[in-house]
């Protein structure tokens, strides 16, 4: 089957697609957007996050068929021409990036947070990130970087 889509705002298509196959798998082998992570492939850890029609989805668990004619935003979507967004400088600020497989997904999932409610409460970006599992950096080094994110975003950076 081919799958039509829209992936980082410009149009896309897959051809052969079978019936089983994941968005992720679409992703990454198909259209070479090796961003998104391909961890547990069960929903579990949040690595391959990426947000169809605007919401956050664990790209593992949308079947490829799901997103036709649809809208797909995936971490290479965050940094523009002038380079890293707020939400990717404030990681790398605050040492929230140590081995990087889980944060392409955190990314994501931050960046949807913010955009949905740009000075979250704690509870608030704890729930957005519940979903992602992080080996390395213990969650202190992403919290900060999560609050460091939404504080430029209410001074008005990227």
């Amino acid at each position: 089957m081919r799958v039509n889509l829209t992936v980082n705002g410009r149009p896309a298509h897959a051809e052969g697609v079978w019936e089983g196959e994941s968005l992720l798998y679409v992703l990454r082998e198909r259209l070479g957007l090796f961003g998104t992570k391909n961890a547990c492939e069960q929903g579990e850890c949040g690595s391959c996050t990426v947000r169809l029609d605007g919401e956050p989805v664990c790209a593992c668990l949308v079947a490829a068929g799901q997103a036709e004619g649809r809208e797909v935003e995936t971490v290479e979507s965050l940094a523009g021409a002038a380079g890293l967004s707020a939400v990717q400088e404030a990681f790398a600020e605050a040492g929230a990036v140590q081995c990087g497989f889980c944060t392409p997904g955190l990314l994501m999932a931050t960046d949807a947070l913010l955009r949905r409610e740009p000075r979250p409460a704690e509870a608030e970006i704890r729930e957005a990130l519940s979903g992602n599992l992080c080996r390395c950096t213990g969650y202190e080094q992403i919290l900060s970087a999560v609050r460091l994110a939404a504080a430029r975003r209410a001074e008005g950076a990227r």
